[in-house]
């Protein structure tokens, strides 16, 4: 039996952690076993990597091909310890953030090389991709106000906002050009609301249906 993997992603403040794990409550009704993970930090390696990509305490800026291969390192350790072990095993994993991200933040974010970018993408990956990415689509100050008044803003939380705006298009570009393989699901809403929306999505193209029906 093979799992499937299920991608959020977003700006900063779209409501990913929050989606994911009313998600995995859903999942655990139905009697799906999942994972929940993250990138950049979903091993002990990446643990370590987060620091350095997230932290503001450096006193030296992080240079940005530094930053994209350090986020690809992230993916390759990850996706081979951690997520197609699991997906062998049959189960569902949720994970915040994945090769779209580095699409979004270091393509169309910080301007850098497209075909690099693809090239890392497919090496770290090993050419694995998602089974189903969910775009939560939310306005880049909306989702900034949420961040600033949770806590500290991490490294990339406090880029421009002219930076957000280009991630942003990145987003929207992605799921223009690949829209079977991204779906937007509209962020603003009541959470409720938002994650009755994702669960729609998960049944009529994961084929959980089955099991919906029995459980219902």
């Amino acid at each position: 039996m093979i799992g499937k993997l299920i991608v959020f992603e977003g700006v900063e403040g779209s409501g990913k952690t929050t989606q994911m794990q009313m998600l995995a409550q859903w999942l655990q009704t139905l009697g799906i076993s999942f994972l929940l993970t993250r990138e950049p930090g979903g091993t002990h390696l990446g643990q370590n990597l987060r620091k350095l990509l997230l932290e503001t305490s450096y006193h030296q800026p992080l240079d940005e091909m530094a930053e994209l291969l350090l986020y690809t390192a992230d993916r390759s350790q990850h996706v081979s310890s951690i997520i197609k072990p699991n997906l062998a095993t049959g189960k569902y994993i949720l994970c915040d953030r994945y090769t779209n991200s580095t699409v979004a933040y270091q393509g169309y974010g910080r301007g850098l090389n497209m075909n690099i970018i693809d090239q890392l993408n497919q090496i770290a990956t090993g050419g694995l991709e998602s089974d189903l990415t969910i775009w939560l689509d939310i306005d880049v100050e909306i989702g900034l106000s949420r961040k600033r008044g949770q806590a500290e803003l991490d490294r990339m939380e406090q880029e421009t906002i002219e930076f957000h705006h280009r991630v942003q298009k990145g987003y929207n570009e992605i799921a223009k050009n690949h829209p079977s393989k991204m779906i937007r699901v509209d962020g603003n809403g009541e959470r409720e609301l938002v994650q009755e929306n994702i669960r729609k999505i998960i049944i009529d193209n994961l084929f959980v249906k089955s099991l919906v029906n029995t459980t219902a």
